[in-house]
């Protein structure tokens, strides 16, 4: 029994992650369904969008921004090895808009948004408003989950448009007024370098990563258990999933679009 002892325990762990894997399906595909069929309201939908877009905006652009920027100062550091220095303009837009600006969007809304969401719920459910929502006759995946969702699905790959372009202006800031290269020469460079399946997949990326940023949080909110301590693990575990699962699609997805 000793010897079979960690088998068991392997068996269980498994049990539980696939139980959770459908839990968290099933509740995707619920919110999903409620996100395309009437009713809908029309106040919580424009918060979420306010919540999820123009209040993202400020962290958005400043932490593409110094990427962009400190990526420029990276490439043109390690090309200088190889004389490779005028490659700075088409490294940093591809990996800006392929790969570091999605995923850099999507954590930070992981950080901001999925938390704000799963303590809201959480409280709202620690506070029993929930509970009100239903004797009032009012779906809580109809009235909290779905407008959140669908302002996220949204909203991200607009953010992530916009982290894109600020990032690759970051790269364009340090490399034509510290490190010497031409303003117009690096924008065609830039321009001419990315092809519409980059653009593409950065917006589908943004997409994905919006909707398991605003699930998660939706998610371990409705999930959470009572009291203080309920809403502090709903918050720190849909921060924690969200994140993982976001690198984790950034991976399956660049393998979809760039895979020989």
């Amino acid at each position: 029994m000793t010897l079979l002892a960690p088998f068991g325990w392997l068996g269980r762990a498994l049990l539980h992650w696939l139980a959770a894997i459908g839990r968290v399906t099933r509740f995707g595909l619920t919110a999903l369904s409620h996100t395309l069929r009437p009713p809908f309201y029309a106040g919580e939908f424009g918060a979420a969008m306010m919540n999820v877009g123009w209040l993202s905006l400020p962290v958005v652009g400043l932490t593409a921004f110094f990427t962009g920027a400190a990526l420029a100062l990276q490439i043109y550091s390690g090309g200088a090895r190889f004389n490779a220095e005028a490659v700075v303009p088409q490294i940093v837009a591809i990996g800006m808009v392929r790969e570091l600006g999605p995923v850099l969007v999507g954590l930070m809304i992981a950080a901001r948004v999925t938390s704000s969401i799963a303590a809201e719920i959480a409280t709202m459910k620690v506070t029993e408003q929930i509970d009100a929502l239903t004797t009032l006759s009012t779906n809580p995946m109809k009235y909290l989950v779905a407008p959140r969702l669908l302002a996220a699905l949204l909203v991200v790959p607009a953010l992530v448009g916009i982290g894109d372009v600020i990032g690759v202006f970051g790269g364009y800031a340090v490399a034509t007024g510290s490190l010497g290269f031409n303003p117009a020469a690096y924008l065609k460079n830039t321009v001419d370098f990315l092809e519409p399946l980059d653009v593409i997949s950065s917006l589908v990326k943004g997409c994905a990563f919006g909707g398991i940023a605003a699930l998660m949080g939706c998610y371990f909110g409705m999930m959470s258990g009572r009291g203080a301590q309920g809403v502090g693990r709903a918050t720190k575990g849909s921060v924690e999933a969200a994140a993982v699962l976001i690198l984790a699609a950034n991976f399956l997805l660049t393998g979809a679009f760039f895979s020989l």
